[in-house]
């Protein structure tokens, strides 16, 4: 059985991380034992140096978790309505992070279903804040450790190779805009439907 991935594997560039999650399985068990389970098929990655990301001016209040040791959780809200989940990558004082964008709902589809507000599985994590929310993702979230002690981390699994990945510029971003850093699983019909900066 695969464990889960280790603080080692975030410890890196978010451009090496970004990719090599895809096809990973993101998991959370809920406080009655429910398993949320979810294979990873869209990321985005944020950069230091990158005028789109939450840590380019610097650490704040809010980004603090970006600047924190590797394989931790930041989740922030925005548009005034979605949480949004990274998984904070690279050195400890670095800023640099994966944002989660869609994933493949394997296992709680009721329970996602009963976050989400709608139930056909395609439309139930295609999307960084539909994730979040049907993983019951909020800010309470915001720090949480993905390699100890935490009901949710993600799994080792079976990556998915280099040429089934597709690279585009990212979604919603004016800044930066220009930057290949959308990894997607190339055909897979879970990733999200949002055209990328420049499209």
């Amino acid at each position: 059985m695969a464990g889960r991935l280790p603080r080692s594997f975030y410890a890196r560039s978010a451009l090496r991380v970004a990719p090599e999650l895809l096809g990973r399985v993101l998991v959370r068990r809920l406080a009655d034992g429910t398993r949320l389970a979810a294979r990873l098929v869209e990321t985005e990655a944020y950069l230091p140096d990158d005028p789109a990301s939450h840590a380019f001016r610097g650490p704040t209040r809010r980004n603090e978790v970006m600047f924190g040791p590797p394989g931790r959780l930041y989740v922030y809200f925005t548009y005034g309505n979605h949480w949004m989940m990274n998984a904070v990558t690279g050195r400890a004082g670095e800023g640099t992070a994966v944002l989660l964008r869609a994933a493949e709902p394997l296992q709680g589809l009721e329970v996602m279903a009963g976050y989400r507000g709608r139930d056909h599985p395609r439309d139930l994590c295609s999307g960084p804040g539909k994730l979040a929310k049907a993983f019951g993702i909020t800010g309470v979230q915001n720090g949480h450790d993905l390699v100890v002690g935490s009901d949710l981390y993600v799994l080792e699994g079976r990556p998915v190779t280099r040429s089934h990945v597709s690279r585009t510029t990212r979604v919603g971003v004016t800044l930066g805009a220009e930057r290949r850093w959308r990894f997607v699983v190339t055909g897979d019909p879970f990733v999200s439907r949002a055209r990328p900066s420049g499209a």
